[in-house]
C-alpha cells in the first residue's frame, strides 16, 4: 500500500566521521525492552536531578561522533540542548539488533569508554541478558552479566543462591531493575 503522504524517516549516526544509516524500524522485542527500561528509569528518576531519554535523541560526543543511544541517563542538565545532548551521558543502554551488535560491542563501546560514560549496558533480547560495564580508571570493566534463565534450565542450589535477578544502576545506591521487568512481554 503506497501512501505518498507517508515517507520513511531514515535516522543516522556519525561514527568516526562516517555517516551510518540506522535500522528504520526496530523489531517488537527491541522496542518493548527499550520501553521497559525507559519506564523504569523514568519512574525512579521522577523528581531527581538525572533525566532519562529514550531512542531518538542525538548525542554529540566528539566532532566525528554523533550517536542515538536506545536509552540513556543524563545528570548534567547543562549538556541538554534543543537539538540533542552535547556531552557525555552518565549511563547508556544499547539494545542489540541484528545489524548493530558489532558496532555496539566494538566501536561504540570503545567510544563510550574514551568519552567517559560511567556505565554502559548491552542488552540482548534473544538471550534475555544485560551486560553491565562500569568505568574504572578510564577503562570499562565488565561488572556483571545478568540473565533470565528459561524455565527448563535447572540451577543448582549454589547457582540459585548466586543468581542475581535485578540489574543495579550504579548512579544510585537504592536503584535496581528486576530482569523480569526489563524482558516483560517478549515473544
Amino acid at each position: 500500500m503506497d501512501n505518498p503522504a507517508y515517507q520513511e524517516e531514515f535516522r543516522d549516526e556519525m561514527l568516526n566521521g562516517k555517516i551510518t544509516l540506522m535500522s528504520p524500524r526496530p523489531a517488537v522485542n527491541h522496542s518493548r525492552v527499550i520501553g521497559n527500561i525507559f519506564y523504569a528509569f523514568m519512574k525512579y528518576l521522577s523528581g531527581k536531578t538525572c533525566e532519562p531519554f529514550a531512542d531518538g535523541t542525538d548525542v554529540y560526543l566528539t566532532e566525528k561522533d554523533r550517536v542515538i543511544p536506545d536509552v540513556m541517563i543524563i545528570c548534567k542538565r547543562e549538556i541538554i540542548k534543543r537539538d540533542g545532548v552535547h556531552g557525555v551521558p552518565d549511563l547508556i543502554v544499547e539494545v542489540l539488533s541484528h545489524g548493530t551488535e558489532k558496532k555496539d560491542r566494538g566501536y561504540k563501546k570503545d567510544l563510550y569508554e574514551r568519552c567517559g560514560v560511567q556505565e554502559y549496558w548491552i542488552v540482548d533480547t534473544v538471550n534475555q541478558s544485560v551486560e553491565v560495564y562500569l568505568l574504572k580508571d578510564k577503562k570499562f570493566v565488565l561488572d556483571e552479566i545478568y540473565q533470565v534463565f528459561p524455565d527448563y534450565v535447572e540451577l543448582s542450589e549454589k547457582e540459585r543462591e548466586e543468581y542475581k535477578s535485578e540489574v543495579p544502576v550504579s548512579l544510585y545506591e537504592d536503584f535496581s531493575i528486576p530482569l523480569e521487568d526489563i524482558f516483560r512481554n517478549l515473544f
